[in-house]
């Protein structure tokens, strides 16, 4: 049996690649989460602590939902826009809690990254960077970052600790799902640390009164397959929306599958959730998503990504759309021939 590696090992190695650089560029998901938001900041500190590097975080899309912008302000986190920058001045390039290839990433997978640190299934093109840390079993990259906070013997500050404990909360719905015991440790460690009133207020945030219009098209057009939900929330300006609102719909009684689904610059995006421990949300996802798009994920919730083209971004097209893979997605979940009926009656 192989040996398993050390923090301080894993450590050693990252050391090693940011050795001698200046600047770096930490890339996230287009619409950064919480832990992907967390994560940068803790890569962020070990890079200015250990290395002296300035550090930019940079994504593709925009951030509309309410905790993850109360987030970016507390953390004083600017983030820039990936097209508006050269990356070639950057001495080292780094990606945490997503991967090149992955279709929730505008990053082109040929260019060599140094870093990438996630806890989704590795894809190919990851294997190409320099440094790599992937692990899948963890719930949360926060978790992973956490490890090398500690073996550096950095004194994590209140604001970061503060982002970690909200990152592994929220991907693990406070480790109740896909939680590890490194998971539980990395929390009831960084707790003490945190500022729980700052943490309050994040998740407490305002909600803007689009939220509410977006809530009820959710709710309006989800329709239930016997213990299946299945919602299209129309045009948006960002997934985050489709994303919770499946969170939303799994929690509806008797429900064991949500996937909720949107077109958003030309990409038909949808979210899966889970409790059923006899299918793999990340595998359906992969299948859903197809030859032309992306899809991929965990156990318990996953994402696809499928492009629209010239040809199928007219509504009666995108109906049709997404009367295919609502039938694809019941057949893969249970009986495809159940009848449907509207959640809100």
């Amino acid at each position: 049996m192989a040996r398993a590696i050390t923090p301080a090992v894993r450590l050693k190695r990252l050391s090693k690649v940011l050795d001698g650089a200046r600047s770096m560029l930490i890339i996230v998901q287009n619409t950064p989460d919480p832990d992907a938001i967390a994560a940068a900041a803790a890569l962020r500190e070990i890079a200015n602590v250990r290395h002296d590097i300035a550090c930019s975080i940079g994504h593709s899309g925009a951030v509309w939902r309410a905790e993850n912008l109360a987030l970016l302000k507390y953390l004083g986190l600017n983030t820039r826009t990936l097209s508006d920058l050269d990356l070639s001045r950057f001495d080292r390039l780094s990606m945490v809690d997503a991967q090149p290839g992955a279709g929730n990433v505008n990053f082109d997978p040929s260019l060599r990254l140094d870093v990438v640190i996630d806890h989704h299934p590795i894809r190919p093109e990851t294997r190409s960077a320099k440094f790599t840390d992937i692990r899948s079993r963890y719930g949360a990259t926060s978790t992973i970052l956490y490890e090398y906070l500690r073996a550096a013997k950095i004194d994590i500050p209140t604001p970061v600790a503060t982002a970690m404990v909200y990152g592994i909360r929220s991907d693990t719905q406070d480790l109740g799902r896909e939680s590890t015991k490194a998971d539980l440790e990395a929390f009831l460690d960084l707790y003490p640390l945190a500022n729980a009133r700052a943490l309050g207020r994040i998740v407490q945030a305002p909600l803007p009164r689009s939220y509410f219009s977006k809530l009820r098209i959710a709710l309006d057009q989800a329709t239930v397959y016997g213990t299946r939900i299945v919602s299209f929330l129309g045009h948006l300006d960002s997934q985050e929306m489709v994303a919770e609102a499946a969170d939303l719909m799994l929690r509806a009684e008797d429900v064991n599958w949500a996937m909720c689904l949107a077109v958003i610059d030309g990409w038909l995006h949808l979210s899966l959730r889970t409790t059923d421990r006899d299918r793999h949300a990340g595998r359906v996802a992969r299948n859903l998503g197809g030859r032309a798009g992306f899809g991929g994920g965990h156990q318990a919730l996953a994402a696809a990504q499928i492009p629209l083209s010239a040809k199928n971004n007219g509504a009666r097209q995108i109906k049709l759309l997404v009367r295919g893979i609502t039938k694809r997605f019941l057949k893969a979940t249970g009986n495809p021939n159940e009848p449907g009926e509207p959640l809100c009656q």
